[in-house]
């Protein structure tokens, strides 16, 4: 395939400073040219967010649910949360109608991993108005699933369990992703009792690495409990897991874990940022970025992980896509059907919208909750140029699945071998 691409695998003297991942003049339009960004409306009385019920069901006996009923319960809320509004996106197709959303209630974290620019702890957290009006918003738009992103959302658990408790009640299928550190088992009891459908555990090392703090013997007890528990509360975990140039072995290790525990894995490449981001510290000479001399390694070990996903290993990613991620760290991206900004948005912490996670910082005005501004032929014209340096998980697998065909091929083989693990792959994503 690398060849197929034109693409040189020898490898090229390293840099220790990489380029940022778009160019200069896209990077002048999202940042330097705008006249800024809307701001959310007031409201006379502010909104708040119910407190939760707490317990609400005893479930005792729930504990030794089947196999079989788990599964079918994580098919059928899947089918409900994104099968439903994805049809009624192609029927009111002249209409807004995002599938998929980021709620960001912080731009704060507890860990300062050092690829990772997505967090400022001098960003002031999500309040309750916004959350709130951002819930019955998507709600009115038709979407039906919420990513509760941050930083580390769990900074705040108990506003964490509001909005988990909210958004189920509201029909919402509500993912949350953590680093694990503050998922002590009462904050696991809280949110599998409010409904939280999947929690993606960060993990990137076993033991600690240079730059990488998101070890998983750090949070080896709090893991345990999330997996002990899992069939109780009915929700999905994964192992979301950024491939780094110091932690590989820990990737294949991470693998046979999440294996062993019968939970999925999301794998990434590590990448630079997309944007300019005047608070990241750790842009030149980062021990986590991979250079032209690790590209036969990232090129083993994502061989080996596509092995492991025709052995049935539950993953998010697909063996298509993580293929496509040796092109990609190579700077080589072929074409695909990014849909943010028309099937999903993020929403920031200030309740202002972006069309995806690498736009976050970008100063373009794409309006508020309630009020959005996003413009297809706007959208069309920066995807000329991002969508070649971009290879999100998620939005890859939205794309994928944004597809009549795809669907129909989906529901057939749900129909045929009914709800299997692969379901609950497909939810995650």
């Amino acid at each position: 395939m690398l060849e197929q691409a034109g693409v040189d695998n020898k490898t090229t003297p390293s840099s220790s400073t990489p380029t940022f991942r778009i160019d200069v003049p896209l990077q002048s339009l999202l940042q330097k040219t705008s006249t800024g960004r809307s701001t959310l409306a007031p409201l006379a009385e502010p909104a708040t967010l119910p407190d939760p019920v707490y317990p609400q069901i005893r479930r005792t006996k729930e504990l030794k649910r089947s196999g079989f009923i788990y599964h079918t319960n994580n098919g059928v809320r899947a089918f409900r949360r994104w099968m439903v509004p994805y049809i009624q996106s192609r029927i009111y197709s002249d209409e807004f109608r995002p599938l998929l959303s980021y709620l960001f209630t912080e731009w704060k974290c507890n860990l300062d991993c050092h690829y990772c620019w997505s967090y400022n702890n001098n960003v002031k957290g999500m309040s309750e108005d916004v959350a709130r009006r951002s819930i019955d918003w998507l709600h009115s738009v038709g979407c039906r699933v919420i990513a509760i992103m941050g930083g580390e959302p769990l900074l705040r658990p108990k506003f964490i369990h509001k909005i988990v408790y909210y958004g189920t009640k509201r029909g919402f299928f509500v993912y949350l992703p953590t680093n694990g550190r503050l998922m002590k088992p009462e904050v696991t009891d809280w949110l599998g009792d409010a409904g939280v459908a999947a929690i993606n555990f960060a993990v990137d090392c076993v033991d600690e690495k240079p730059g990488l703090p998101k070890i998983l013997n750090r949070i080896r007890p709090n893991f345990d409990y999330l997996v002990k528990v899992q069939r109780k509360y009915g929700y999905m975990v994964v192992f979301n897991i950024n491939i780094c140039r110091n932690n590989m072995d820990d990737v294949r290790e991470l693998t046979e874990i999440a294996h062993d525990n019968g939970i999925s894995t999301d794998y990434h490449i590590n990448e630079t940022p997309m944007l300019e981001q005047d608070h990241f510290k750790h842009y030149q000479d980062n021990v986590t970025y991979l250079r032209p001399e690790d590209w036969p390694k990232v090129d083993e070990l994502l061989d080996h992980l596509i092995e492991k996903n025709r052995q049935g290993y539950i993953m998010v990613n697909s063996k298509a896509h993580l293929e496509r991620m040796k092109l990609f760290m190579r700077g080589v991206v072929e074409p695909w059907n990014c849909r943010a900004g028309h099937n999903s948005l993020i929403i920031r912490t200030d309740g202002t919208l972006a069309p995806c996670f690498p736009m976050y910082s970008a100063t373009v005005d794409w309006g508020t909750i309630e009020n959005h501004k996003f413009e297809l032929n706007q959208l069309n014209e920066m995807k000329k140029e991002c969508v070649k340096h971009c290879l999100s998980t998620c939005q890859y697998v939205l794309g994928h699945y944004y597809n009549n065909q795809t669907v129909l091929r989906w529901i057939v083989k749900q129909a045929l071998h009914g709800m299997s693990g692969n379901t609950t792959a497909v939810a995650q994503a």
